[in-house]
């Protein structure tokens, strides 16, 4: 079910006069939990540098940051006010929300691509649509659900050439003719080191999905009732990536790896340098309107992508799911060299 009409309205009319505020310094050291959605990683950096940097502290938020992982349900917690923002996947969690009758908002997107991808032997396709015609595609359950449903409208992939992924590269790295789902800044790095060689790399985003990624979702009551507090957090998040995708990140880094003992510079490393050249974070809208940014047009063409590839119904109120009340007015554009 959509959310109320009524509480639609409240969440706009704070949200709007959110617009007009600039960084605001509405109290010290109120205390704000941020929940990731894995454990602590590059693709975490920015929220981790405005914490390292004081970027939240200076206008009046004491960030904690609670890490995600295989055990741990963030958006759960969120909902039970046990923490009070979390990051989101992607745009179609949101647009799922709606549909469940479930008042959690988008404020912000820190990916403005997201970073799935497919796999394939060196050669072995000259174009994200020659994937097509490769036996084997090794896609997961979450995969085959989503986005391989929008493979096979938009490009005649079929149900027969997916096999699923269980997470494990072996099987891809064994056989020349097969393609596997991966994450930009993991699955190549691991095919390069365990299989010896570096594979072709295919950014699903470059290809038509138009998701949104790694939201920055909270409550609607929190967006009605806190507007500059939502404010903070989101202004503070983006200064954060600028910093740490083009200033000095050693400081968010060493969080991160405190965080995750088992985080390696070099995967560190290696994902900041893939998100700079895919672009990630900073492509398209952001370039001129800031990282974070969300546009009515690009929610609105990934909603009927996903309407037309049978995922989701048609009738979802998609609009509720998200404002663009907090980003899209050049914050941080200072920032980048």
């Amino acid at each position: 079910m959509p959310l109320p009409k009524a509480l639609l309205c409240h969440v706009a009319t704070f949200a709007l006069a959110a617009t007009t505020l600039a960084s605001p310094v509405f109290a010290q050291n109120v205390p704000v939990v941020f929940g990731t959605n894995w454990l602590a990683q590059a693709e975490h950096g920015g929220f981790y540098q405005a914490v390292a940097d004081g970027t939240y502290a200076a206008c009046g938020l004491d960030v904690t940051i609670q890490t995600g992982g295989p055990q741990v349900n963030n958006r759960a917690l969120m909902l039970a006010g046990r923490i009070d923002y979390n990051m989101g996947g992607n745009l179609l969690e949101a647009f799922s929300a709606v549909a469940e009758g479930i008042p959690v908002v988008v404020v912000g997107a820190s990916f403005q691509k997201e970073p799935q991808v497919i796999l394939s032997h060196p050669g072995k396709a000259q174009s994200f649509e020659d994937l097509k015609n490769l036996p084997t595609l090794l896609i997961g359950d979450a995969g085959y659900a989503s986005f391989y449903q929008w493979m096979i409208k938009a490009y005649g992939f079929t149900e027969e050439q997916r096999q699923p992924y269980t997470f494990n590269a072996a099987p891809f790295i064994a056989d020349e003719n097969s393609g596997m789902q991966g994450y930009l800044s993991s699955e190549p790095l691991m095919v390069e080191k365990e299989g010896g060689f570096v594979p072709d790399v295919w950014l699903i985003a470059d290809a038509g999905y138009s998701t949104y990624s790694t939201l920055i979702e909270t409550m609607a009551d929190t967006v009605a009732t806190k507007p500059e507090q939502v404010t903070c957090f989101v202004e503070g998040s983006i200064k954060g990536w600028y910093n740490y995708l083009y200033g000095d990140n050693s400081a968010a880094n060493a969080m991160i790896k405190a965080d995750n003992p088992d985080m390696t510079d070099e995967q560190i490393d290696f994902g900041i340098k893939k998100m700079l050249e895919a672009g990630i974070v900073d492509s398209g809208d952001a370039e001129t309107m800031g990282i974070g940014v969300i546009t009515d047009a690009k929610v609105q063409d990934f909603f009927d992508k996903m309407v037309e590839a049978g995922v989701i119904d048609g009738a979802i109120d998609y609009k509720a799911s998200y404002t663009t009340a907090f980003v899209g007015k050049g914050v941080g554009l200072d920032l980048k060299p």
